[in-house]
């Protein structure tokens, strides 16, 4: 699948930190009737994720919130229990930025989506892509290079709307 104006995520189950542990969540659950911003990114901890890429919609989720976005969701080839330590670490969680993992890379492959950079330690990660959806109906998409963190940052997916 390409990530294309007028296409649609495959429905997947991804994972969130819930009250109580680990909870499954359906992406078309998610998305249904609503408008939504979703992005993704190669993993929590790692340096452009964590100094560009989540800082990026930390700075603009009002924004996006005025133009009518009701949720920003992080989604990223990691383990419920990274997630949250990640948000809570980033300020992301306090944000209202929502962090999905994608922990068997299954959504990123299904998008063809998949980043892997062995020198680096990163390997079955996701490239970085920033969307907005309507009822689930991609009706934005800002894809970067691969290993690079451009238009793929809030402030640009910000700019198209």
């Amino acid at each position: 699948m390409t990530l294309s104006i007028g296409g649609t995520l495959p429905e997947t189950t991804l994972t969130h930190m819930g009250a109580t542990g680990p909870e499954t969540v359906s992406l078309h659950a998610k998305l249904k009737g609503r408008k939504v911003v979703v992005f993704g990114l190669p993993g929590a901890f790692t340096g452009p994720c964590s100094t560009a890429h989540i800082p990026s919609f930390i700075r603009t989720a009002e924004a996006f919130r005025a133009k009518g976005v009701e949720e920003i969701i992080c989604i990223s080839v990691n383990d419920p229990f990274v997630l949250k330590a990640w948000g809570e670490v980033t300020g992301a969680t306090v944000a209202g930025i929502t962090h999905l993992g994608d922990s068997e890379g299954k959504l990123t492959h299904a998008l063809g989506m998949e980043f892997t950079a062995p020198q680096i330690g990163l390997i079955g990660r996701s490239n970085r892509y920033a969307l907005v959806l309507v009822d689930g109906v991609i009706t934005h998409a800002n894809i970067d290079n691969p290993g690079e963190c451009n238009i793929s940052k809030g402030e640009e997916l910000l700019e198209t709307l």
